[in-house]
């Protein structure tokens, strides 16, 4: 997550294959079948357990792909011929992306659920353009520190300062991917991750390199989730609900926090195509993925959970409790956005990543 700048869980979404087939007309036991809609996704949207009910409520078939970050999203639909797909799942802040190619039609507001989503992860700056609307947010979540609570002092964890206490040398893992973990580092030296500028590099770099010392490993999204998961280490750098929540049957232990200097916020939307050769399925599909059943669906999806925007979600007692959902208020208070560099700005810091990957 080259890996796209915008993309928390791209290496995560890559480990699940899915086929993409041609839009066609089929024909189903009892009767024609609706045409089939064509999916850009990323890895959650491809359990079947979310597909299944919308396809057999509407005799449709969803054919995805899956891709790896906006870049190679968009790549696809550059190799395409218009018409191919119908909807993408983007994250949020890349939504303007889409809609300066020309790709996305705009979304009916009063079709969609929009007074039942979490206020702060509308994120109406990037997917409300020119007064319409692109994107819709179906999923967020945080990089932050994930842990085992059982082998760590949780009252530690509420502060970004133990990811550099000597109490834990040796017991972390950082995930490598350049953006979220920078912005960790930013929140604990007091900057907002918005407001970063070429000046601020000397003082990331040093709490970057402070937090590699105390590493055991940095790794990729299975490596570190791996490694925090087996007891290799106790502390992942980076890790959230995404990490931690789809594990929690499996080891309990597992759990994050949102420390009091905040955590870096993810979320991902949902676009239409304008090419689009069938928009009424397509607005049905994201309709059903931000109603109640739909969002408590992806949000528990096989591949990684997160929080649905839809705060009417029908998750169960327990599915809430895991994803820590009573919780959100105070958690989205805390929450700064992925740094968003420009190009240059950009480069400087994935060299100033890889000088960290590099410091023995």
């Amino acid at each position: 997550m080259t890996v796209n700048a915008r993309n928390p869980l791209s290496t995560l979404k890559s480990h699940l294959g899915a086929a993409c087939a041609a839009a066609a007309l089929l024909l189903a036991a009892g009767g024609a079948q609706a045409a089939d809609i064509n999916a850009l996704i990323w890895c959650d949207h491809s359990d079947p357990a979310l597909l299944q009910p919308f396809e057999e409520a509407n005799n449709v078939k969803v054919n995805v792909k899956e891709f790896e970050g906006t870049g190679a999203g968009l790549a696809i639909v550059e190799q395409s011929q218009p018409g191919d797909w119908d909807v993408m799942v983007i994250d949020s802040i890349d939504v303007p992306r889409g809609v300066d190619k020309g790709l996305f039609e705009p979304l009916p507001e009063d079709k969609l659920p929009i007074a039942d989503l979490f206020p702060e992860v509308k994120m109406d700056k990037s997917t409300t353009i020119g007064g319409k609307r692109y994107g819709i947010t179906e999923k967020f979540g945080y990089n932050t520190i994930g842990f085992n609570k059982t082998k760590v002092d949780p009252a530690d964890m509420q502060s970004l300062a133990s990811l550099t206490s000597d109490k834990y040398k040796g017991k972390v893992a950082i995930y490598d991917y350049y953006l979220p973990v920078i912005g960790m580092a930013a929140l604990a030296i007091g900057k907002k991750t918005a407001d970063l500028t070429e000046a601020d590099l000397p003082a990331l770099k040093a709490e970057l390199l402070k937090m590699k010392a105390n590493a055991k490993l940095v790794g990729e999204v299975t490596a570190s989730q791996t490694a925090l998961a087996t007891g290799e280490v106790d502390i992942l750098v980076g890790g959230g609900e995404w990490v931690t929540a789809g594990l929690a049957k499996e080891n309990p232990a597992l759990d994050f926090s949102i420390p009091k200097e905040g955590a870096v916020l993810w979320s991902q939307s949902l676009a239409m195509f304008k090419d689009s050769k069938n928009k009424d399925m397509a607005l049905k599909f994201i309709q059903y993925i931000m109603s109640p059943e739909g969002q408590a669906r992806l949000a528990t999806s096989s591949c990684y959970w997160g929080m649905p925007s839809n705060k009417k979600a029908a998750l169960t007692d327990e599915q809430k409790k895991t994803l820590r959902f009573d919780e959100q208020p105070g958690f989205l208070a805390r929450a700064q956005a992925y740094p968003a560099p420009n190009p240059d700005l950009d480069k400087k810091m994935q060299d100033l990543w890889t000088e960290m990957l590099q410091a023995q």
